[in-house]
């Protein structure tokens, strides 16, 4: 693919209305997972880690392992600072080459989150201009993890309005803005994940005037994620479901074997991995 930027592939996704998926990593297993998948398919790929997950993987070496891919595959593959919330990492980020950083201050007040957004973008920006940044309206939940129950703060309250997803794009500067549209970070044990608003995903796209990243993917129906595509939503983040696929390819291999060599065990992990990914990527891109 031609394909050199991240904003070159948001636009490649936007003329054809389709998501670009969005995998996190802390290990090298799942990062050949996700890039075989993509290239697989055809499709750009945005890797990304958490603050924590960027701690352990460090954030030169998830740098030079994504820059490493990308040449060696000749495929669009790119990587983002996903919910950093310490303006020094969001810089050390942005310094080692990351393509867009996702700043997150959606559990401070709306006045407060703007002002904190504001001041990521600014810092961002002065250091790479190309560099996108994105900011988070509403409550998604925490951490991507198996969940027993429904969260007490989640409720209509903590969905943004158009007004508001419109004040904060145009007093923040971001690029990209992940709104709570009834999406969650984890997926629940039990039962399905609660419906996402349609509807609201419609209104807010339309008054944000940048695209929508949809947090909190995994255990999401196949209709919703192509109905929120259908609305405007261009970025997909999964990675509770990859959480799960990673333990149980280990577990398989461990029960299966009595091997002791990592790299004998790993690719029941890759194989799982790779499942899931391929199938989420299909999904988003309009290919089932």
């Amino acid at each position: 693919m031609s394909i050199r930027t991240l904003k070159e592939a948001l636009d490649w996704a936007e003329t054809r209305k389709v998501a670009l998926g969005h995998f996190n990593i802390s290990e090298s297993s799942a990062f050949k997972a996700i890039t075989k998948a993509a290239k697989d398919l055809d499709v750009p790929i945005i890797i990304g880690t958490s603050e924590k997950e960027a701690e352990y993987v460090d954030i030169d070496v998830a740098t030079a392992m994504v820059k490493d891919m990308r040449d060696e595959m000749g495929h669009p593959i790119f990587l983002n600072a996903d919910h950093f919330k310490n303006l020094d990492n969001i810089k050390n980020a942005v310094r080692a080459g990351y393509d867009s950083v996702m700043f997150d201050a959606a559990d401070e007040p709306l006045g407060t989150n703007i002002g904190k957004t504001k001041q990521a973008v600014a810092l961002a920006k002065d250091l790479n201009r190309d560099v996108l940044v994105e900011g988070e309206l509403g409550y998604i939940g925490e951490s991507s993890k198996v969940l027993e129950g429904v969260p007490q703060e989640i409720d209509a309250n903590t969905l943004p309005t158009p007004e508001e997803i419109k004040k904060f794009v145009q007093e923040t500067g971001i690029d990209l803005v992940a709104p709570a549209v009834g999406n969650l970070h984890g997926m629940y044990r039990d039962f399905p994940n609660p419906h996402l608003r349609i509807g609201l995903i419609y209104s807010l796209a339309e008054a944000a005037g940048v695209p929508l990243v949809l947090h909190g993917g995994s255990g999401i129906n196949n209709e919703d994620f192509v109905a929120a595509i259908r609305a405007g939503v261009r970025i997909i983040h999964i990675n509770t479901e990859l959480r799960v696929a990673w333990r149980a390819g280990i577990e398989e291999a461990l029960q299966e074997n009595k091997e002791i060599v990592p790299y004998k065990l790993l690719p029941e992990v890759e194989a799982r991995i790779y499942d899931v990914v391929k199938r989420r990527l299909k999904l988003f891109s309009g290919m089932l």
